[in-house]
């Protein structure tokens, strides 16, 4: 049976040129970058070279980029670097109700130890408004996290404006901005954007698992999370993971010289998906919103039905999607994204995510669509929501 892959947001594949470019690091250029033999300085060229990949992609200069092995480390190097910097100052932090989970979980350890936080709420397509982010500050505000764009309902915010807000009341208050799930879909210049630290993730945009970043805007102090070694300008020990840094950096040059046409293709698949998805089978709602949304990413909620039990049967037919984040997939619990935005408990444990992959064909969306109303007649004919709603709409 053909396989369709349609969960680019919990992993992408590797781009076959990316995984060209680190294949030596994997099998003959293994020096240690901080070794000061040919070896080691190889291997310290190459993860430079990554670097300013990474920095082009975002506008950004070179020693503005620190290095992680994950996108929820990146969050948490912000979240808890910044605010433990800044804690003379004060101890009050704004997020959106919408955040990761590593950056909501940063929050609540901050907390713990005295920070004090306000969720700013969405409204019913998972916006911000910047001017509820300006209400939320005070005198105490240290720091703002707000995150590009929701991976769960691919909602992209309105970023720019949110730091014009806090810059115009509060000019000394810190912005982090989770792009995860925007870095190398959609264009990002941190210095347009104006924002203090930017989190992204080279899986996320074609590269391979293990690489990730923080942008630090220079001259901005954090505390380091993860201690022991001299790496990263002192910001994040550890010894670095050449291979996955060069296929980064090879990631962040593909996407930046393929991004325009890689918008305008997955943008029509994405449109064509949400169309078929909304025409085939009646309550079925898009989430997240239609204006403002990623180019590759098609959500919706399916009514009198459950989340997982629509992942096992479409896989069952070949294709891969996914119901909400895969951070908290096996929790069992509902988003907190679909409940922030106002839908109810029995509506978000629909949730269904397509997420489109370079590879994406117009054949698969409409293999997707001729299955998909087969996949949920079968599944709301043993749903006793269903059965109630057909009694009480006369069928």
């Amino acid at each position: 049976m053909k396989r369709i892959y349609l969960d680019h947001i919990a992993a992408a594949p590797v781009d076959p040129g990316v995984l060209a470019e680190m294949r030596p690091f994997l099998e003959t250029h293994y020096g240690n970058p901080q070794s000061l033999h040919s070896d080691g300085q190889l291997a310290a060229e190459a993860v430079d070279a990554a670097r300013e990949s990474v920095a082009v992609l975002l506008g950004a200069e070179a020693g503005e980029i620190v290095f992680t092995a994950s996108g929820t480390e990146a969050n948490n190097l912000a979240i808890k670097g910044l605010a433990l910097a800044q804690k003379a100052k004060g101890n009050h932090l704004v997020v959106s109700a919408i955040e990761h989970a590593s950056v909501l979980k940063a929050v609540k350890t901050l907390e713990r130890s005295g920070f004090q936080a306000t969720l700013v709420p969405v409204d019913g397509e998972g916006r911000v408004d910047p001017a509820e982010v300006a209400r939320a500050l005070r005198p105490e505000t240290i720091l703002v996290s707000v995150m590009t764009a929701n991976s769960e309902v691919g909602t992209i915010e309105p970023i720019e404006e949110i730091v014009r807000e806090v810059r115009a009341k509060s000019p000394g208050v810190l912005v982090h901005t989770d792009a995860i799930a925007a870095a190398g879909h959609i264009p990002l210049d941190v210095n347009i954007l104006g924002v203090d630290t930017l989190s992204l993730s080279g899986n996320a945009f074609y590269g391979p698992k293990g690489s990730a970043a923080l942008f630090v805007k220079k001259g901005r102090k954090l505390v380091p999370q993860i201690e022991g070694g001299i790496q990263e300008g002192g910001r994040r020990g550890g010894s670095e993971d050449v291979a996955a840094l060069v296929g980064m950096g090879a990631a962040a040059r593909l996407a930046a010289g393929a991004m325009a046409e890689r918008s305008t293709r997955m943008t029509a698949l994405r449109d064509r998906l949400i169309d078929g998805l909304i025409r085939s089978v009646e309550r079925v709602r898009l989430t997240g919103s239609r204006a403002h949304r990623l180019p590759y990413h098609a959500s919706v909620c399916v009514e009198f039905v459950e989340g997982e039990a629509m992942l096992l049967g479409l896989d069952f037919k070949g294709i891969a999607a996914s119901s909400f984040s895969a951070c908290t997939s096996k929790s069992l619990k509902i988003s907190h994204v679909l409940l922030a935005m106002g839908l109810d408990h029995a509506v978000a444990q629909g949730s269904l995510i397509f997420s489109l992959i370079d590879t994406t064909t117009a054949a698969d969306v409409d293999y997707v669509l001729e299955v998909f109303p087969s996949v949920i007649g079968r599944l709301r004919n043993m749903s006793p929501l269903y059965t109630d709603f057909l009694k009480e709409s006369g069928r």
